[in-house]
Formats: structure tokens, C-alpha cells, sequence
């Protein structure tokens, strides 16, 4: 078993993989949110936020911009496209994905060679109906975003109505497969691990039902999108063999990387905001150290990107 953590761009980093070697992609990429592209900054992102920037100073959930999923399917091609030459015939691709931009994750990997498989849907709590846009409002004119008249303006504008979005209770979720060739060998079967994927006691299906509570989600990890570390677990348990390789091009937090190991899978792991890469390697070393009887050093010998061969 071992982990290999790399700071930088995925799309640079999947060069040091060789062709075959992962049985499993499971990861939660950037969703392109108000603007942001490849180049994602988390500097950035918060200054976007902090200015609520939308159209014509309407909050951001009010704003719907057509080029954010044309950018997003054509970011989502180059690393589906790499996905698919690192993975072993019949691994699996699984990602989340924000439900209005999902049609462009699933067109992006299914036309780098995917065989789509099924929609799964993780469900869980949230805001219960649509809600007014008047708070978000009054809240930029208390911290002196906006002014007074534009306020006015907007709230005139708005005429009590809500949000064109309703309260958002679920995530997609793809579910992909990496077509099996002539030849190939018993240790990627097409059919997923439901054995050792059981849900609340339950069969694995395709839809995913959580509690309020993120595992992993607190002072120390205020990453915006924490998965909680079961439900990747659970995710990991489903596509992959005992002791197979997990690989996530985009790290956040890194509960991925502490679902892969904390189940006994190698993992390969990106991450480009130096903040957030910094906070993976924490995580998922006190993982290891949790779950087995040696130290990090002791898995990490060699650099996997570089020396991982097929099986």
C-alpha cells in the first residue's frame, strides 16, 4: 500500500502516470462556480464572493451564465481524457457534479470513450423550498457592498419573488467505466463490488441517503464543498478491489484520500491551492497512522506516479 500526494496542476500532474495503472477515479472537481476556469484560486473565489458578484449586483444564485458549462464540459474533457488512459480497462470514473452542469460532465466523459453506467444521487439534507433574495440583499448593504440605492433598487426589482433555484437537497453523482478490451484480465470485472458496498445495512443503489452531519466538515477544514468521509468510503468500497488504487486529480480537503486509505487502497492524489494541499497531506496521514501500524514514511518509499507498472 501506498500514498502519493502531488501540489500542483492535474492537468500537468497526470503525465507522471503510466497508462493502466488505477483502478478506480473517484473525485469532486471544481464546478466552475461564478466564473472561476481551470485556474481555480480560492483567493479569488472569495474576493468574487465577497463583492457578490452577479449580474447587475443580483446574488449569485440568481445568476445563470451558459459559457460556466461550456468552459466546464471543455476543462472536464482534458482531465476525462486523461482519466481514462491512466485507468485499467473496466475501472471505474465516478464524480460529483453540480446538478445544472451534470449534462456536461457526462457529455465531457462520454466522449473520451466512458461507457456511462448510471446517475447516482447523493441525498441529503438541506434547504427545505426556494427562499426569498430580500436577506441576501439587506446582508451586502450591512457590510457595505452595496449601496443604499441600489439596494433599494434590487428589492424593487426582486417584488418579493424567490430564488430561481429551489432549495437544493440532492448531488449528482456519474457513475463511468473505462471500456474492457480483448484480452483483458478478471481483475476488473464490469460488474461494481456491491458485496462489500452495503449502505445503512442496506444493497448498494443508485441513491445515496445521508445525515446533516460532514464528517470531516469543522474549524480546521472549512474547505466550501466537504464530502463526508463514509459516503467516499462507501463510493471507494463500490468500484474498487481490496488493496486497488484510488486516485483523486482534485484533492480539496482530501477526504478522499482519507476514505481510500482508511479502507486499504492505494492512493494518487492533486491538488493546485498550496492551503488546501497542505491540509490533505495532514488528514491523510493521521488516517494512516489511525488505521495501521506504521508511519507514513514507511508507505511512501517510493513516488508512485512514477513507478506504478500494471498488474
Amino acid at each position: 500500500m501506498f500514498y502519493d500526494l502531488r501540489h500542483g496542476d492535474s492537468t500537468n500532474l497526470f503525465a507522471n502516470i503510466h497508462d493502466g495503472v488505477v483502478d478506480a477515479v473517484v473525485t469532486d472537481p471544481p464546478y466552475f462556480i461564478d466564473g472561476m476556469g481551470s485556474g481555480w484560486s480560492k483567493s479569488d473565489l472569495e474576493q468574487s464572493a465577497s463583492k457578490g458578484k452577479a449580474v447587475r449586483g443580483l446574488p449569485v444564485g440568481m445568476k445563470f451564465d451558459p459559457k460556466q458549462g461550456r468552459d466546464f464540459e471543455a476543462f472536464m474533457s482534458v482531465i476525462a481524457k486523461e482519466c481514462l488512459r491512466v485507468l485499467k480497462p473496466g475501472g471505474y470514473f465516478i464524480s460529483f457534479s453540480q446538478p445544472r452542469l451534470y449534462h456536461r460532465m457526462a457529455m465531457a466523459t462520454e466522449t473520451q470513450g466512458f461507457e456511462i453506467l448510471d446517475t447516482l444521487t447523493w441525498s441529503r439534507p438541506g434547504q427545505a423550498k426556494a427562499f426569498s433574495q430580500d436577506h441576501f440583499v439587506r446582508k451586502k448593504l450591512e457590510k457595505n457592498q452595496i449601496s443604499q440605492a441600489d439596494a433599494d433598487a434590487l428589492l424593487a426589482s426582486l417584488d418579493g419573488r424567490k430564488t430561481p433555484q429551489l432549495g437544493s437537497q440532492s448531488e449528482l453523482v456519474i457513475l463511468a467505466r473505462k471500456p474492457l478490451t480483448d484480452g483483458a484480465t478478471g481483475q476488473n470485472p464490469p460488474a461494481l463490488y456491491v458485496d462489500q458496498a452495503q449502505w445503512a445495512g442496506l444493497p448498494a443503489s443508485n441513491i445515496i441517503r445521508t445525515g446533516a452531519k460532514r464528517a470531516g466538515k469543522d474549524k480546521a477544514n472549512m474547505h466550501m464543498t466537504v464530502k463526508p468521509v463514509d459516503l467516499i468510503a462507501h463510493l471507494v468500497r463500490l468500484c474498487t478491489p481490496e488493496g486497488g488504487v484510488v486516485l483523486d486529480p482534485f484533492l480539496g480537503s482530501g477526504s478522499h484520500g482519507v476514505s481510500a486509505v482508511s479502507e486499504g487502497r492505494s492512493f494518487i492524489g492533486f491538488e493546485m491551492v498550496e492551503e488546501y494541499f497542505a491540509l490533505s497531506q495532514s488528514r491523510i496521514s493521521a488516517a494512516v497512522r489511525e488505521h495501521f501500524d506504521f508511519a507514513p514514511s514507511e508507505i511512501m518509499t517510493e513516488a508512485a506516479c512514477e513507478t506504478l507498472s500494471p498488474r
